[in-house]
């Protein structure tokens, strides 16, 4: 594992008389990750982001904002990324660790005779094992903050399914139940534990799928008359969603999968 951070002066705890939370979020060098590093930075956290793409994470992390920031190299299909990324942001946050936003992904889309084991245990690592590994991880931590939280990203994808990307949508749908048991079990210590679910969003995340489609340009076209608002989200689009999950004004929530999707899911 490398690292790099960008150091900035000031508390932990306190920031401009704000709560500042110690924030891990495991993807984000580009996209929704890299949307919600920013949004935790400026709001005054500390944020630690492991991301295998290193350019892009460290070129986020020295971004002129607020809070605190460090890059992690980590491949979340390694069995060990998600240990280490916990223990990382606990000693970024000076021994805290308040929010897990486990954000990392791969989608792949293959026609269902040209699967191979291999990718779909790849999917199955990043995408449902890692999750879990890094709430496991980080569960202690989360029980001393005073307001813990795990934030995992499913899909839209859980609930409706498209040809050639089954072990996307396995994963995402797994996610769901993750998350319920471990809001059970994490609940009566505070620590809430939910899922965003976005819609489509306009990301190079995609490529794989739409490369996939026959037509790409008719595709997109009949997606986007398909969403009630008539286009695909961008990534500042969720982080509304994600400040409100890990502030304080969310303690009464757990459990659940949030939809984020321009109305997509409701049609």
């Amino acid at each position: 594992m490398r690292d790099g951070r960008r150091a900035r002066p000031g508390p932990h705890r306190r920031h401009r008389d704000l709560f500042v939370s110690a924030v891990l979020v495991a993807g984000g060098a580009t996209g929704i990750g890299a949307a919600a590093v920013r949004a935790f930075r400026q709001r005054g956290d500390r944020v630690l982001l492991a991301d295998r793409n290193d350019e892009a994470g460290r070129a986020l992390i020295e971004e002129d904002l607020p809070g605190e920031g460090m890059f992690l190299h980590c491949d979340f299909s390694d069995g060990d990324a998600a240990e280490a990324a916990v223990e990382a942001a606990v000693g970024f946050g000076v021994g805290s660790l308040d929010v897990v936003f486990y954000n990392a992904a791969v989608l792949e889309a293959h026609p269902l005779g040209e699967w191979t084991v291999d990718d779909w245990d790849r999917s199955m690592a990043v995408n449902l094992r890692a999750p879990f590994l890094m709430s496991q991880a980080a569960a202690p931590h989360l029980r001393k903050s005073e307001q813990g939280r795990i934030i995992l990203t499913s899909s839209t994808g859980a609930f409706r399914g498209h040809a050639g990307m089954p072990a996307y949508h396995a994963t995402k749908a797994g996610l769901l139940g993750m998350v319920r048991a471990l809001a059970d079990e994490l609940g009566p210590d505070g620590v809430t534990v939910n899922a965003v679910c976005p819609g489509w969003v306009d990301t190079a995340f995609n490529d794989s799928f739409w490369a996939h489609q026959q037509d790409p340009g008719r595709a997109l076209g009949d997606l986007t008359e398909s969403i009630p608002l008539r286009r695909q989200a961008a990534p500042d689009d969720m982080t509304g969603v994600l400040l409100f999950l890990a502030s304080p004004a969310s303690s009464y929530i757990t459990g659940q999968a949030l939809v984020i999707d321009g109305g997509y899911t409701s049609v």
